[in-house]
């Protein structure tokens, strides 16, 4: 009986695998095989994909440099203080995740448009961020800071609370303490979110397509480039997202190596 209840456990196991890897994989590699590489570098050398590659790779690494300049002193607040409305805060901070990507560039628009909240004063001074590269940048650090926020205020707070206690019983501040005690022992988590963040900026269409417009060379990134080539080159669009999961699959690879090199 034992042995049987171990077999369908295990077949059970199997089946939900199987499924998780026929629901996840198939759609990829169904559409790696759909593009042989010789196509891939022949498209790859057109000057709108190139376009479409640089202008993403350029602002999805501004976008990250954004959400990690800004989201480890959110992180490490949010991990090593209690204050009233914290919950509230956390909600807020991680609302992007699950409102739409087109909500969140319409709350941009609302924001940060010419009418806008900030906008009118931004244009006082012959500043106006809508429809312009600078505007990408805002949108994918807007949908992608969530996901670098999570694992680093995770990975601090795993870190015991006596460590900084020996550090400022060796008169170490909490600048230094940061630096020097909090940061390294989370590294992998920072690394992590880094990773997520970037991804999920690379990704990002909706928020970008509403804030920031569909102009070739401005605002066109890669995810906006295969919604203008499914419409009418269909071998574009392929090689555009085989060049999104590529890139995807790299970051997500490398995580998975810099992670174990760093613990």
């Amino acid at each position: 009986m034992k042995l049987l209840r171990t077999i369908a456990v295990r077949a059970l196991v199997g089946l939900a695998v199987g499924g998780l890897g026929f629901l996840l994989v198939l759609p990829v590699v169904s559409l790696l095989i759909r593009t042989p590489p010789g196509e891939l570098l022949t498209r790859l050398g057109r000057p709108e994909i190139q376009q479409a590659l640089l202008l993403s790779l350029e602002t999805s690494l501004l976008a990250t440099a954004l959400v990690l300049l800004l989201g480890l002193p959110a992180a490490y607040l949010l991990a090593t203080r209690q204050f009233p409305g914290k919950r509230i805060v956390e909600v807020l901070f991680e609302l992007p995740m699950v409102i739409p990507p087109t909500v969140a560039g319409l709350i941009l628009l609302l924001t940060f448009g010419r009418a806008g909240l900030l906008g009118k004063s931004l244009g006082a001074w012959g500043v106006s961020l809508p429809f312009t590269t600078a505007a990408v940048v805002m949108a994918q650090a807007f949908m992608a800071a969530p996901f670098f926020l999570g694992p680093v205020r995770a990975g601090f707070t795993t870190v015991e609370h006596r460590y900084r206690e020996v550090a400022a019983t060796l008169g170490a501040g909490e600048f230094y303490s940061f630096f020097r005690v909090m940061l390294p022992l989370s590294l992998p988590s920072v690394l992590a979110g880094t990773a997520m963040a970037c991804a999920r900026a690379l990704g990002e269409f909706g928020a970008t397509i509403t804030f920031a417009g569909n102009l070739p060379g401005v605002t066109q990134t890669m995810p906006l480039a295969v919604y203008v080539e499914m419409q009418q080159d269909l071998g574009a669009a392929i090689t555009l997202s085989v060049l999104l999961i590529l890139l995807s699959f790299g970051l997500l690879l490398a995580l998975r190596y810099g992670q174990s090199r760093v613990r």
